[in-house]
């Protein structure tokens, strides 16, 4: 086996060890809030933001169970990697309409606002899907797996789409913080220091994570690129 050989293995076990310990998070962070999931969400009536919750609460454990098997598998047949990336593409959407949701609700339920939301939430994702889905040298040059068979690695294109998604995360964290410091920069209150700071907080998260999908799918060797899928999806 080459060195190049050798150090792709080497990536792609990092890589895979990354998501079966992301894994295990997404089920511990599963344990400690069900019980705040049964008290706050299970007892009001079926509608389009519990729906929404429910896809983004529990479709990632099949993705991420898929993306685990994947990353465990020895022999065998490898799991069905274009519904596994439905699964993860799912499962984002969903948990990028409740960011939608929670920052419409912010702006009072500004009829504009949704209507803003909505429209580029499609063009993010026409967009999103559009990228996937182009040959990788208009866009970004690709490496070519040593491995034969590799199926445990992503197109460089995903970076792009990562950028795509950070870009409508900023946008979501702007109008927060915009509402935040507007309406309510001269009111000391705890709960609006509570509910604001911590969606701030969390979005700063969440944008973190997708840039270093940016950063790892666009720079780092190839057997990295699959690193953090299921934090992202989680």
């Amino acid at each position: 086996m080459s060195s190049i050989s050798f150090s792709e293995v080497a990536d792609l076990q990092i890589s895979k060890f990354a998501n079966i310990g992301a894994f295990a998070i997404l089920i511990f962070d599963f344990c400690i809030t069900f019980q705040d999931e049964v008290k706050w969400t299970w007892s009001r009536p079926w509608g389009i933001t519990r729906v929404i919750f429910a896809i983004s609460r529990y479709l990632p454990f099949i993705g991420s169970g898929l993306t685990a098997y994947a990353a465990l598998r020895v022999s065998g047949p490898p799991p069905p990697s274009g519904a596994e990336n439905i699964i993860h593409i799912i499962s984002i959407v969903a948990a990028e309409g409740l960011l939608v949701i929670r920052t419409w609700a912010f702006w009072q339920k500004s009829k504009r606002v949704l209507i803003g939301l909505v429209a580029y939430s499609v063009v993010t994702i026409i967009a999103a899907v559009s990228m996937n889905v182009l040959p990788n040298h208009k866009l970004i040059s690709a490496d070519v797996s040593t491995i034969p068979g590799q199926s445990f690695e992503s197109s460089r294109n995903a970076a792009l789409v990562y950028a795509i998604l950070a870009l409508f995360e900023c946008v979501i964290l702007a109008l927060t913080a915009y509402k935040k410091f507007s309406d309510y920069r001269q009111i000391e209150s705890s709960i609006i220091s509570t509910v604001y700071g911590g969606s701030m907080f969390y979005m700063l998260c969440i944008i973190a994570i997708t840039v270093t999908n940016v950063i790892i799918d666009a720079v780092f060797p190839v057997g990295y690129t699959n690193m953090f899928d299921t934090y992202v999806a989680g």
